[in-house]
């Protein structure tokens, strides 16, 4: 697939605050859309399908796999796959908009590798493990088991972070924000190689 346009990636372990960047890069940059990932986790409340994600069977996935409709996927957590359609990106690129992913870590290496010239791969890195826990803990979204399993991946998934772009701490939100912005703002305004 060849691009028509700029890609923004957001990665991060989860709890890192990568979906609050995006949220926030989406409200100040008109130029981005968001890329909406097909995964076969439950629907939480207060998501939408088409929105918040495209929520599929794992046979529709894995239709959609055989099909070679992915940019990228991956099975994340056992059972639980994520991916980025092609027909997201064509979508967006039809809108004249840069397209902005908030993936996981391997998705966003996935991505860059395809798309190396013309897509910025950001990084964002909790303090350190025990804030992370503590943010997952918070959320109040998770159960014990899952809870383990999310920090142990994250510990794993820090070890890619020289592999990205940029890297920024998300120690103090609003400096994160204000330099992903600025990082972003800059890269868009680059001519397309």
């Amino acid at each position: 697939m060849s691009p028509s346009g700029k890609l923004i990636i957001i990665a991060a372990p989860s709890g890192a605050g990568k979906t609050t960047v995006v949220k926030h890069l989406l409200a100040y940059i008109p130029s981005l859309a968001f890329s909406i990932s097909a995964c076969t986790r439950p629907i939480r409340a207060g998501e939408e399908n088409g929105k918040d994600y495209y929520f599929l069977t794992p046979e529709a996935f894995q239709a959609k796999v055989a099909n070679d409709d992915f940019v990228e996927w991956e099975m994340v957590y056992a059972d639980k796959y994520y991916g980025t359609l092609k027909s997201e990106l064509t979508r967006i690129w039809n809108n004249q908009q840069q397209v902005i992913f908030d993936v996981d870590v391997k998705g966003g290496l996935h991505i860059k590798q395809q798309f190396n010239s013309t897509s910025l791969a950001i990084f964002i890195k909790p303090p350190d493990i025990h804030t992370l826990a503590k943010r997952l803990m918070d959320r109040n979204t998770e159960d014990s088991k899952s809870l383990e399993e999310r920090i142990s991946k994250a510990a794993y998934e820090i070890e890619f972070a020289d592999q990205f772009d940029k890297v920024i701490i998300n120690n103090d939100l609003e400096t994160t924000l204000k330099t992903v912005e600025e990082w972003v703002l800059e890269f868009l305004k680059q001519p397309t190689q």
